[in-house]
């Protein structure tokens, strides 16, 4: 099967889940004889070359002359946003919706031009309009490569996908790995879930990282549930540097590590560990990330005073985030809402027991991990204190974890596409 995939990210340059799950879900299908030719704003060349062949968005020369541009260029706009923008982040309510701006700004003659954009890649104010003109590379790569399907990753691709199965007329498959009310709650953008919603319109099947995000897409946007199958995110992709770290406290470590904001639920973490350290002061807790609630729950901690007691390490990556699981004793992910969630796996994976909520998507295939409603402190707190202080409870989620991790195979996950892909097609 040859795929041609739009994403938005790729390791070792990956902001959240979102590129790890790219890596994992590729390196699988490659393995099992598929071709991918995979899509991203921007390549460094340094990208792993274990799956899919890279292609960056920002070498491709668009031809204006083309038909397809002559025929679409009015209808296409800019969406500025002031904000920044990440793929699972809530983004402020104010925006701008700016109609013709790149029309008008550089003046483009359809009947002369040929040009490239140069993609940050990155996740600034400027985003949407980045968005905009990925969907118009599209066209342009829909033409050049010899693929069976269409496969876009998250909000940031959909519309790219969309153009692409036009000018091909090929079949399109979206990849949901959050909606805006993961990211925002009921205070959705949107520009956001129009793009969302505009995507699951027009693709030919939906792809769902867990039932929790297929009811969503099914309810909040109007999906026959026929058109969309939950195939979940693997595991056995994770890497783990072997890293010894030497504790330079002599308390026992829980750990909190996620973007800081509303869809984490780092407020009920805070809560928790205020309760925990009312029975245990041997305890010292850490919220390994950033985002836009950082100040806030600096601000709370102080309130419960328990400063002395918390760490703020702000954004980990690579062995940073392997040395943090490396000095953990409990990893929680008290998520108000999380489509999937690979950092517990991440967590396990380093033998470290975890505490995840019950609104997440990879508690529907978790065994080995206690699982609490994210709003339930004292139980958050409970589960913190008892692996903390049961040495038998600890090692036995840190033992059986670690293999349940193991037998998440994202191998699985891509058998399973590539019936998709078939049934699509034939």
């Amino acid at each position: 099967m040859k795929v041609l995939m739009f994403g938005w990210e790729y390791p070792p340059h990956i902001t959240g889940g979102l590129g790890t799950a790219c890596f994992g879900l590729t390196k699988a299908m490659v393995s099992q004889g598929d071709e991918v030719v995979f899509i991203v704003p921007k390549a460094y060349g340094d990208e792993s070359k274990e799956a899919a062949r890279i292609v960056s968005a920002s070498d491709v020369v668009v031809d204006f002359t083309n038909d397809f541009y002559k025929e679409n260029w009015n209808n296409l706009s800019y969406i500025e946003v002031n904000s920044t923008l990440v793929p699972y982040l809530g983004v402020d309510d104010f925006y701008n919706v700016i109609n013709n701006r790149i029309k008008t700004e550089q003046k483009i003659n359809l009947s002369q031009s040929k040009r490239k954009y140069e993609f940050s890649g990155e996740y600034g104010s400027s985003l949407l309009e980045e968005v905009e003109r990925y969907s118009m590379i599209a066209a342009e790569i829909a033409q050049q490569y010899d693929y069976d399907i269409i496969h876009a990753h998250d909000w940031l691709t959909y519309k790219a996908g969309v153009i692409a199965k036009r000018v091909s007329n090929k079949k399109l498959v979206i990849h949901v790995h959050a909606t805006e009310f993961d990211r925002s709650g009921e205070h959705i953008n949107q520009v956001v879930y129009d793009i969302e919603r505009y995507g699951m319109d027009n693709a030919d099947h939906i792809v769902c990282v867990s039932d929790l995000t297929r009811n969503i897409v099914i309810s909040r946007y109007g999906q026959d549930p026929e058109k969309v199958t939950t195939i979940y995110n693997g595991a056995n992709s994770l890497f783990l540097n072997e890293v010894k770290a030497d504790k330079a406290v002599r308390e026992k470590i829980v750990t909190f590590l996620g973007r800081v904001t509303f869809q984490k639920g780092p407020d009920y973490f805070v809560e928790a560990a205020a309760k925990v350290l009312k029975y245990d002061k041997n305890v010292r807790f850490v919220m390994a990330g950033s985002g836009d609630m950082l100040n806030r729950m600096v601000a709370l901690v102080a309130k419960k005073r328990i400063s002395q007691h918390f760490h703020f390490t702000g954004f980990l990556k690579g062995d940073e985030v392997n040395r943090m699981f490396a000095m953990s004793d409990v990893y929680v992910m008290p998520s108000v809402s999380e489509p999937f969630g690979i950092s517990p796996l991440e967590a396990m994976n380093a033998r470290v027991p975890v505490i995840i909520s019950k609104q997440s998507g990879v508690s529907e295939v978790l065994k080995y991990a206690i699982k609490v409603d994210f709003w339930d402190i004292d139980a958050m707190a409970n589960a913190i204190y008892s692996l903390l202080n049961y040495p038998a409870l600890s090692n036995m989620f840190s033992r059986y974890g670690k293999k349940e991790v193991e037998s998440i195979r994202w191998e699985d996950s891509a058998k399973e596409l590539r019936n998709l892909y078939y049934k699509l097609i034939s």
